[in-house]
């Protein structure tokens, strides 16, 4: 939409309205939008990942290399890589400047949720499946997998005098989520016990644990300051803490206490949340429902309901927030569609041209005495080349209407023109000028076959240019086996 057209007081909203479009690219299972905002990543239930083009709503790439659904998404800071976790028990660093498989790692179980480190893409974290929480530096020809602690950090006392029942539910500590801090200097963590940890990233120890709930903590996530946390448990109740400044020299972790900030739950019908967020400023949270078709959005501040947005007729997953924009995106369960919100801006027509003015009822309209004077030919030919030789810049950007904090340096993803990559049906391969076929079971997955039909097992590789597998799937051969 051209923003001349918009009014600006519109443009001031900071709150989604209006469910506007549908993204469709597969069955959708989780989403991540990149810093800049430009671009949307959506992990699929067949393993494949789609990254659409918000400007334009299609497809501008297609990723291939898991053969389970894909877990979670994580974009690095340039935009560049996007690091993806699928329950094949294997985690892939895409390039997107080429759509290739930069490392792929593989775990001893499913993933639950991993995340990249905010400033090194070669440094990720990982959530495990009944396993305990590992650090993976990708910078060596072989990755390195360090293992993070789940158990909570006792107090001194408690430490000296360990009863059998504290080392027996310490044993059972399980990491269930994992979230780098801003500066990447500290790793939270949530147990299945409703710990929260705040672990040291270049010792990997526990520095500060406190005890949120007694149910598993299902997804953390931080502000773009890192001062505020969301959390979302099984006992039904959204929490929002304040952080102090994690990278403060002086911080006494020792005697740190964080304090529940605001508790959002519904006491009356008592309602599961399947996935919580922030907005891009924070000032708001939004929250998908179990068994429900609606949004819960809440602002921070005081911790009131500010608005519940009417969805599809099916149950919603994953939400995400626009980084910069009051757009909001959220997966359906049943049908995998991508919904989008946003606010739907009335247009400015008088900013079409100057004397232009809208009125809000008939007037007289008074006719200039020289409106419409008949003029020489050759004075109008003068004005026309005249307004001609006006050297118009299509190419520089105005810095004042740019969307987001990005600089002229950053990443930018090619496009491909492929029918393959391209917003088509997934069942549909191209044959000819306007022809199209039923796409052949197994086609396009020759990658899968390569990596071996073994099932997920240990280990690390990484990933190499390979030599795509003919299929004798075509046409002719087809009409030929019919004939046979």
């Amino acid at each position: 939409m051209n923003l001349s057209l918009v009014d600006p007081f519109v443009l001031a909203h900071d709150c989604p309205e209006t469910l506007i479009e549908s993204l469709h690219s597969g069955h959708s299972t989780c989403i991540r939008f990149n810093r800049k905002g430009d671009l949307l990543a959506s992990g699929r239930l067949d393993g494949t990942i789609s990254i659409f083009d918000i400007e334009t709503s299609g497809v501008a790439r297609k990723l291939r290399g898991h053969t389970r659904q894909v877990q979670s998404l994580s974009w690095s800071s340039c935009g560049r890589y996007l690091l993806s976790a699928s329950q094949d028990w294997k985690c892939v660093l895409w390039d997107l400047k080429d759509g290739s498989r930069v490392r792929t790692v593989r775990f001893e179980a499913a993933v639950f949720i991993a995340e990249l480190h905010p400033a090194n893409h070669l440094l990720f974290v990982a959530a495990l499946f009944e396993d305990q929480p590992v650090l993976v530096d990708l910078s060596g020809d072989i990755p390195v997998k360090r293992t993070l602690p789940s158990a909570p950090k006792r107090t001194q006392a408690e430490r000296d005098n360990p009863t059998e029942k504290q080392l027996a539910q310490d044993a059972k500590q399980t990491t269930t989520v994992t979230i780098f801090s801003p500066s990447g200097k500290h790793i939270l963590t949530g147990t299945n016990r409703g710990w929260l940890n705040i672990i040291e990233t270049s010792s990997c120890e526990t520095l500060c644990s406190t005890r949120l709930t007694n149910c598993v903590v299902i997804l953390l996530r931080l502000t773009q300051s890192g001062r505020n946390l969301v959390v979302n448990s099984s006992d039904r109740v959204i929490r929002t803490l304040h952080l102090p400044d994690l990278d403060n020299k002086s911080l006494d972790f020792e005697n740190l206490r964080i304090e529940n900030e605001h508790k959002y739950q519904d006491i009356v019908n008592h309602l599961s949340w399947n996935h919580v967020t922030f907005s891009a400023s924070g000032e708001y949270i939004v929250a998908s429902i179990l068994m429900q078709q609606h949004l819960y959005v809440w602002e921070t501040g005081q911790g009131s309901l500010e608005k519940i947005l009417e969805g599809p007729k099916e149950e919603l997953s994953v939400v995400e927030w626009h980084p910069h924009k009051p757009i909001l995106a959220a997966c359906g369960m049943d049908s995998g569609l991508i919904f989008i919100w946003s606010i739907v801006a009335p247009q400015r027509w008088s900013a079409l041209a100057p004397d232009f003015a809208e009125v809000e009822e008939n007037q007289e309209y008074v006719e200039r005495e020289d409106e419409f004077d008949v003029h020489p030919v050759e004075e109008i030919h003068k004005r026309i080349l005249h307004q001609e030789d006006e050297e118009i810049d299509v190419l520089t950007l105005d810095s004042s209407k740019r969307q987001g904090t990005f600089e002229e340096g950053d990443f930018q993803m090619p496009v491909l023109l492929d029918i393959d990559n391209s917003d088509s049906d997934d069942d549909l391969v191209g044959v000819g000028a306007g022809q199209y076929r039923r796409k052949s079971p197994g086609q396009g997955k020759e990658w899968a076959l390569e990596d071996g039909a073994a099932g997920p097992a240990s280990g690390d590789d990484q990933s190499n240019p390979r030599t795509p597998i003919k299929s004798n799937n075509s046409p002719r051969s087809r009409s030929a086996n019919t004939n046979r």
